[in-house]
């Protein structure tokens, strides 16, 4: 099994709460962390139709199997049973009682806010950091087209015969089960020209004309993306610096792999010439900043920064009163240009500091305390 970071922080909130969620993509390692950090309690799969039968419709019947705990995987497809564990947590001393997993966001905490909150820690569990994955020799083109879902790199498979499946099984069974949407194939396509619209200005409309739907269909979906941790929104850093600020949030999906999977690239060879490029890997520096924080229990604190006369700050890290800029570059030569964004903000903020993260290999230390990084020494920014 591959050492998962976040893993330290599932034992401390299994240490603190009477029980755990941990949530995150189908896929991202959920089930095997929670079996390793958890070999005593009894596992138990709501996806299986006869287990889920029984728990639907003798709930009390079912959770009296497991007096000491247990991991209930999937949870969400069987809401009623968090009315009967309310009442069960709460006349236990124990913590760490029910380890509770699931792939849906919006239908999990849904019925943990209704029945369990206040004891209920909750943990996102994203696919492998670059960190996890741990392999110096891999090239930023590779872990572009591989992403980050374990089972790419636990067995010896196809990443695009994978990455078909995943899409599909997305679309046939986690859609429907959180909207009912009858037309798929319009979905899909709306899935890919999401995909297409990586790292920039999320304009619905133009989303709504090209996909044939109306605008209120697209805010729906987008929903339906973030819900199952497909896709998210970056949102904008909104202070008044007497300018116009952008406040259309960008369009992010959190693996990389995935995305590019839906834009039809069979090799990592595709990657290297094709305009989208940079896109792709603003998305994965910035997913992997999102990876952290989650790692390590907190909220994201990730925004970008945009006027409307084109000055940009592709991410800020929020941390009270600090904002850390960042600026991220696919080239591997560092150039001038790759500063303009990080010294026009400090000059307006009267700050000094950055990060300038690329697709080189030297990490170097300019002028005004803006540190150049690879990609493989991002831990520096938490340093």
């Amino acid at each position: 099994m591959i050492q998962r970071t976040a893993e330290s922080e599932l034992r401390y909130l299994a240490a603190h709460y009477k029980a755990v969620a941990v949530v995150g993509p189908r896929q991202s390692g959920k089930t095997t962390l929670v079996k390793f950090v958890f070999a005593d309690k009894p596992y138990v799969s709501l996806e299986n139709p006869d287990t889920r039968i029984f728990a639907t419709e003798d709930p009390r019947g079912f959770l009296s199997n497991y007096p000491d705990g247990a991991i209930l995987d999937e949870a969400q497809r069987v809401p009623s049973l968090f009315s009967y564990l309310q009442q069960i947590l709460d006349e236990s001393s124990s913590n760490g009682l029910f380890i509770i997993t699931g792939s849906n966001n919006f239908l999990l905490q849904e019925n943990i806010s209704q029945s369990l909150a206040g004891r209920i820690g909750y943990l996102n569990l994203m696919p492998l950091s670059i960190e996890e994955i741990n392999d110096s020799d891999l090239k930023s083109d590779t872990l572009l087209f591989k992403g980050g879902y374990p089972a790419v790199y636990n067995q010896d498979i196809d990443v695009t015969k994978w990455y078909a499946n995943y899409i599909a099984t997305y679309v046939e069974r986690d859609v429907r089960l959180i909207k009912n949407i009858t037309d798929l194939s319009t979905f899909e396509r709306f899935l890919k020209l999401c995909a297409g619209r990586i790292g920039q200005l999320l304009n619905m409309s133009s989303l709504a004309v090209e996909t044939g739907v109306d605008v209120k269909t697209i805010s729906s979906w987008i929903s339906v993306l973030e819900t199952s941790y497909i896709a998210f929104r970056l949102q904008p850093y909104h202070e008044n610096f007497n300018k116009r600020i952008v406040k259309m949030p960008k369009l992010y999906f959190y693996d990389t792999g995935l995305a590019i999977a839906l834009l039809g690239f069979e090799n990592e060879r595709h990657i290297e010439t094709h305009p989208f490029r940079g896109n792709f890997f603003e998305n994965l520096i910035i997913v992997e900043f999102l990876k952290r924080r989650f790692n390590a229990g907190k909220p994201s604190n990730l925004f970008f920064w945009r006027d409307n006369v084109g000055n940009e700050v592709d991410l800020l890290l929020v941390n009270g009163t600090t904002k850390i800029p960042v600026e991220i570059k696919s080239g591997q030569t560092i150039t001038n240009d790759y500063f303009k964004g990080i010294i026009y903000w400090n000059k307006m903020t009267q700050t000094q500091g950055g990060y300038v993260v690329y697709g080189g290999t030297s990490t170097q230390k300019r002028g005004n305390g803006i540190i150049v990084l690879p990609i493989t020494d991002l831990a520096k920014v938490f340093s």
